[in-house]
């Protein structure tokens, strides 16, 4: 009890970095989708947000992962696409295009959270999730008039972990990448850990892999002080630059090489 209020304390010093963060308007919208190289090779399948796929000075983990892997070996397609949270990315038809070009033997790594955490109607530009993994929903109205159910962060990790299961693909729910966030002697705060253990549930509920990315990751923050994690960034402490994402990208594939099966070893460089 004592640990969890001095952490309240903590992070009520810390401004919320996601929220007040000056940096320009991530869309992709124009962008082209992301498409297998080879027909006759299992494919990496990737969704999420910004922070897994970015432009210009900002750079998402997923953009170098490829480096990792032997593309005689699987294809590397990147869905990520930034402003979606897991609503968006499944109102939008994101994960049904994903589903869709599912084959068996394929796989799918999941990692979405940096736009769920806001509010669910049009001061969260309608992003946000239920919080939590229950099945309780919310109705919001749209400007437009029409009214959306929107469903629980949990509700929306289960259902991509069960059709990608159900097309036969091997899956990886991630916890988000965390944020640059340090107390002011300096210390690495801990980052998404309410929101790592709802998805470390639904990837427990789905039997599916999980990856505690934020905690993987902080680690390694933590170990290598403010001063060299500052320039990890490109903004005040959400998106990373090139060296930050391959960071992350290497942290994520040395989890991938501990899973039980370890079923990504054999495409690996």
């Amino acid at each position: 009890m004592k640990r969890r209020l001095l952490l309240a304390l903590l992070l009520s010093l810390v401004p919320a970095l996601g929220a007040e963060d000056d940096r320009p308007v991530v869309d992709d919208r124009g962008k082209p989708r992301e498409r297998a190289d080879r027909d006759d090779l299992p494919t990496l399948w990737i969704a999420g947000d910004s922070t897994v796929k970015c432009h210009g000075d900002m750079r998402g983990w997923g953009q170098e992962l490829g480096a990792f892997f032997d593309p005689e070996k699987i294809n590397i397609v990147n869905r990520a696409i930034g402003g979606r949270s897991s609503r968006t990315f499944h109102t939008e038809g994101r994960w049904q295009e994903i589903v869709d070009g599912l084959k068996r033997g394929d796989f799918v790594i999941i990692q979405f959270g940096h736009n769920d955490v806001g509010p669910l109607g049009e001061r969260g530009k309608f992003r946000g999730s239920v919080k939590g993994i229950g099945d309780e929903t919310e109705d919001v109205e749209k400007p437009d008039g029409t009214v959306e159910t929107v469903h629980s962060y949990g509700w929306y990790l289960r259902h991509f972990a069960s059709t990608a299961k159900d097309k036969g693909a091997t899956v990886v729910l991630c916890s988000p990448v965390p944020h640059k966030r340090f107390d002011g002697e300096g210390e690495y705060i801990p980052d998404w850990e309410e929101w790592s253990d709802w998805v470390e549930a639904c990837a427990r509920k789905e039997r599916v892999h999980y990856v505690d990315l934020a905690g993987a990751v902080g680690k390694k923050y933590a170990k290598l002080g403010l001063e060299k994690v500052e320039p990890l960034f490109a903004d005040k402490g959400t998106h990373t630059t090139a060296e930050g994402a391959k960071l992350n990208a290497e942290t994520l594939v040395e989890e991938l090489d501990d899973l039980r099966g370890r079923p990504f070893r054999s495409y690996r460089k």
